[in-house]
């Protein structure tokens, strides 16, 4: 396949990041887009060797910027997404705004390949304003340019993630772990070298006008989840049921902190199950599997949160 130029949107975050080597080390140029180069500039610059990537700063919606920056590639790519809302970034404005225009600008240049990445789970969601905002995303990209690729991931992870790492932080700190709808939802974790290998044979295999869900090879609960990460940082915690009014009171006020643990948005999404709807053909139909187990994968990387570190009893019981 020839050398191809790839602008990606959301360069900085952990598939971003994994996506740039991924495409560098297979000779494509990526041109990164970050809000500030100053900032992210030296993390993205190790992600590739000299004259495969280009670091470009959008620190809001200047539409000729992004034309132009649109006009110099032959594919897009679009990882941008919040879980939180902030004062000058709402889901409305990043989910569903920002990719429509994208959509629009790919389509009027004649992109080859515009790749939207969306979520998974959010399709019945209506009592979700995340949920609501990225379903008016895909469907703002499918009107404004058809033959885009949408990509619909559960629950993406990694040691670069804010999922796993941040509740193994609280797994580590708190005694008792409430589970939210008695900790039954359920997920396909999907770790981020299989997302990145499914976006990579995207491009490679010249997809277009599509939907794809892109799933793990598991289909693990949210109480399965906690199990397997308590295990995982040798520790052990009393899990309960917490009732939804109490559950909902909490998020109002987690929802205050600076970085919300919990929102009540988060809470009423957390009810609808992460896993393959049936409604689109998944990677796995497509033969790129995805293969790496959730335990075995964060075993890789949980020796943060155990006591002793890279030199806790379980390293030093294996290395027996």
């Amino acid at each position: 396949m020839k050398q191809k130029e790839i602008l990606v949107f959301g360069a900085t975050g952990q598939i971003g990041r994994n996506l740039i080597r991924k495409l560098t080390k297979n000779n494509h140029k990526v041109i990164a887009v970050t809000r500030n180069i100053h900032q992210k500039g030296y993390v993205l610059k190790t992600q590739a060797n000299p004259g495969y990537l280009e670091i470009e700063e959008l620190s809001s919606f200047k539409l000729d910027k992004i034309k132009s920056l649109i006009k110099s590639c032959s594919i897009c790519v679009n990882l941008i997404g919040i879980l939180n809302e902030k004062k000058n970034n709402s889901f409305e404005k990043i989910h569903s705004d920002f990719p429509s225009l994208l959509a629009h600008f790919s389509n009027q240049q004649k992109l080859e390949q515009f790749i939207h990445v969306s979520s998974l789970g959010i399709d019945n969601a209506n009592d979700s304003n995340y949920a609501k905002s990225k379903m008016k995303g895909e469907i703002e990209v499918r009107k404004n340019f058809n033959r885009s690729i949408i990509l619909k991931p559960s629950l993406v992870y990694s040691v670069d993630d804010n999922f796993t790492t941040n509740f193994m932080t609280l797994l580590n700190r708190l005694p008792v772990v409430p589970l939210y709808y008695e900790g039954k939802t359920k997920f396909t974790p999907i770790h981020v070298t299989d997302m990145v290998e499914v976006i990579f044979q995207i491009i490679q295999k010249e997809k277009t006008g599509e939907t794809i869900e892109c799933i793990g090879p598991e289909v693990l609960s949210l109480k399965n989840i906690i199990i397997k990460l308590l295990r995982s940082i040798d520790k052990k915690r009393l899990l309960f049921s917490m009732p939804l009014a109490f559950a909902k009171m909490s998020a109002k006020i987690l929802q205050l902190m600076p970085k919300p643990i919990l929102t009540i948005d988060q809470l009423n999404l957390l009810k609808y199950d992460n896993i393959a709807s049936g409604k689109y053909r998944t990677n796995f139909d497509l033969k790129i599997f995805a293969e790496k187990k959730f335990e075995s994968e964060i075993e890789k990387y949980s020796f943060n949160w155990r006591n002793g570190g890279q030199f806790s009893r379980n390293n030093y019981l294996k290395i027996k």
